[in-house]
C-alpha cells in the first residue's frame, strides 16, 4: 500500500478567477424618466435653427425661393410646434410654398412653389403645419 501512496500524483487544478462584485442596482426612482445627457441633447437640438438639406436647397435654387431669416424663423417654430405634437415629417404650407420636413432631424428635405405642387400627392407625412 505504501507503493500505492507514493505513485501518486496530484494533478493540477485550475484556477478560478476571483468572482467580481456585482455593482448594485440603481434605484427604481433613478431610472424613471430620460437622463440627464438625453435632456441635455434635447435642449440643446431646442436651440439649434432648422436645416435645409442639398436637395431641398437645390429645389429652392432651381425654384427662384429666397427664404429669409424671418422666414426661417417662422419655419422653425412651424417644424418645432409640430415637434411638440409628436410628429415625424411634417408638410409645412407656408405662404405660396409647400415644404415637407423632417421634425426629428430637424431638417427640410424639399421645397415647393406653388406652381409644383399643382397634381402632386404628399405622402410619409404624419402632420401638416400652415404657417402664417
Amino acid at each position: 500500500m505504501a507503493n500505492r501512496i507514493n505513485n501518486y500524483i496530484p494533478q493540477p487544478q485550475p484556477i478560478k478567477p476571483a468572482q467580481q462584485k456585482q455593482q448594485p442596482k440603481p434605484n427604481n426612482a433613478q431610472t424613471k424618466g430620460p437622463s440627464f445627457a438625453d435632456m441635455l441633447h434635447q435642449q440643446a437640438q431646442k436651440q439649434q435653427g432648422v436645416k435645409l438639406s442639398a436637395h431641398a436647397q437645390k429645389r429652392l435654387q432651381q425654384r427662384d425661393i429666397v427664404l429669409g431669416e424671418a422666414d426661417m424663423a417662422k419655419i422653425n417654430k412651424a417644424v418645432q410646434q409640430a415637434a411638440d405634437k409628436g410628429a415625424k415629417d411634417s408638410l409645412l404650407l407656408y405662404g405660396d410654398m409647400a415644404l415637407i420636413a423632417s421634425v426629428k432631424n430637424k431638417t427640410v428635405v424639399t421645397a415647393m412653389d406653388g406652381q409644383s405642387m399643382k397634381d402632386h400627392v404628399f405622402t410619409n407625412i404624419d402632420s401638416a403645419v400652415v404657417i402664417k
